[in-house]
């Protein structure tokens, strides 16, 4: 392989904080991944992450944004979701009863991906979610 060819592949989409944009962040998923058996999952997840942003974060306040980065290799699709802060605490998977309408998506989002990472990215937070797109070399499930 050519020292400057990689297969990894890797895009990125901002987005103002409006709430319909949550739709776009899918649409914009759905597209890339057209055709991959990961295409679904990854939908759901960029859907999640998208909204969290927007709910919980500065990025659904007047001029707010959040951004999205989708990287590709034979390996692994991850997907990120970074927003702009303005919470003092750092998002995390809660542990909701059935009946909750809130507070499931994190939790939701780890179920599906085989790891999911937070940290702090300046001023907010990027979670990264990410799918393996194969058993590892033992023959077991990645997760």
């Amino acid at each position: 392989m050519h020292e400057y060819t990689s297969r990894v592949r890797v895009w990125g989409l901002s987005c103002p904080g409006f709430p319909e944009e949550v739709s776009r962040a899918r649409r914009w998923t759905r597209d890339i991944l057209r055709g991959s058996p990961l295409a679904e999952d990854a939908e759901l997840i960029v859907s999640e992450l998208s909204a969290n942003a927007i709910l919980h974060t500065a990025s659904g306040q007047a001029s707010g944004s959040f951004h999205l980065a989708l990287a590709v290799s034979p390996q692994v699709v991850a997907l990120s979701v970074t927003d702009e802060g303005g919470t003092s605490t750092a998002p995390k998977a809660e542990h909701q009863d059935d009946q909750a309408e809130h507070g499931r998506g994190l939790g939701m989002v780890s179920s599906i991906a085989h790891r999911v990472v937070i940290h702090d990215s300046y001023g907010g937070h990027t979670v990264t979610a990410e799918l393996f797109t194969e058993a590892d070399p033992a023959g077991g499930h990645p997760c």
